[in-house]
């Protein structure tokens, strides 16, 4: 098992990646094989061992490219060169040729093993291509309602409170810093959960401190990465449609924990509410444009690094207030802030 993992970090780039010549090395000594080259369609990409001659090797590969399936020969000594088709997503994207007196079940069993490597790593390429654009996107729509009602508010206390402005203009600043930050696809939660109590701090002073904000983060959760802008836009949601809309005062409470191997992060308020419907509409990203945008981008990002099972959950009624919860892998190969 230990080996098959090894393979698949060997593999995690693609066969033009740093780790093939390291996997061609490992799956020799896996068949025990004279040599093992892997190969993609344009032939062989790394080896391993003592070589067949080029001409066997290229003779093998167009057989396998022109049939799709496995191809065989015998050596004058007695021990066979064979070629495996690597079948990923339904396409060939290459061979696995090996020579010797390997079984020829153990060599197909190995090439299926490359296959699966190669798949996972194609998935989580196209996972992280997704994440990225979907962040891209996520900045481009920073809320220009935000950014208006921030600088009115700094307008407002330039006369009557200057140092207090100067402090928000500094925390505005900071907020806008951090959203088009060129860094990353990744932050610790201690950075994320920096950037949204700063936007607390100006939203506090556009509600005149009719805002009640409740922080609590356990400091095992702090160091764990997860993907940039997640907290913020769910914050930003429950006040533009929970706490806008309510009459006279609100709160709204960020929480995160550990809960085993899961980093858990919660945001709730007590705002009126929504719709169950209503809010697996805005997951889906079929809800009113104008709210849809920042949970339905949260959740796809998440859904995109993590996998199907790990999008946002909202819990809501009507004059009810609205929870939302992350809960996320503490851990996860790839996801490192940096």
């Amino acid at each position: 098992m230990r080996q098959v993992h090894a393979l698949g970090v060997d593999l995690q780039d693609g066969l033009h990646g740093r780790g093939v010549p390291s996997a061609a090395r490992r799956l020799r000594q896996l068949l025990g094989a004279d040599c093992v080259v892997l190969a993609d369609l344009d032939g062989p990409v790394a080896s391993h061992g003592r070589s067949p001659s080029a001409d066997e090797v290229e003779g093998l590969l167009a057989q396998v490219f022109e049939y799709g399936a496995s191809a065989r020969t015998r050596l004058p000594d007695g021990d066979a060169v064979c070629a495996v088709p690597l079948n990923v997503a339904d396409e060939i994207a290459g061979a696995l040729v090996v020579s010797g007196r390997p079984p020829e079940a153990d060599v197909e069993a190995a090439a299926a093993l490359v296959a699966d490597s190669l798949d996972h790593a194609a998935l989580r390429r196209t996972r992280d291509r997704i994440a990225a654009a979907d962040l891209r996107t996520l900045r481009a729509q920073i809320s220009p309602h935000f950014v208006h009602n921030a600088l009115a508010v700094i307008a407002a206390l330039v006369r009557t409170d200057p140092d207090r402005a100067r402090q928000l203009l500094s925390d505005f600043a900071d907020y806008l810093r951090y959203g088009f930050a060129e860094r990353g696809d990744y932050a610790t939660v201690a950075d994320e959960l920096e950037a949204t109590q700063t936007y607390l701090e100006l939203q506090r002073a556009r509600f005149l401190d009719r805002l009640d904000v409740t922080v609590r983060m356990a400091p095992e959760v702090l160091p764990v990465a997860i993907p940039f802008l997640v907290v913020q836009p769910i914050v930003e949601n429950a006040i533009r449609h929970g706490l806008e809309r309510k009459e006279g005062a609100g709160h709204i409470s960020v929480s995160g924990f550990g809960e085993g191997p899961l980093c858990v992060i919660e945001i709730e308020d007590d705002g009126v509410g929504m719709h169950p419907d209503l809010a697996r509409s805005l997951l889906a990203g079929t809800g009113p444009e104008s709210r849809s945008v920042g949970l339905a981008n949260v959740d796809q990002r998440l859904r995109a690094v993590y996998g199907p099972e790990y999008g946002l959950v909202i819990e809501t009624a009507l004059g009810e207030g609205t929870k939302v919860t992350v809960r996320v892998p503490r851990f996860t190969r790839g996801v490192v802030a940096q």
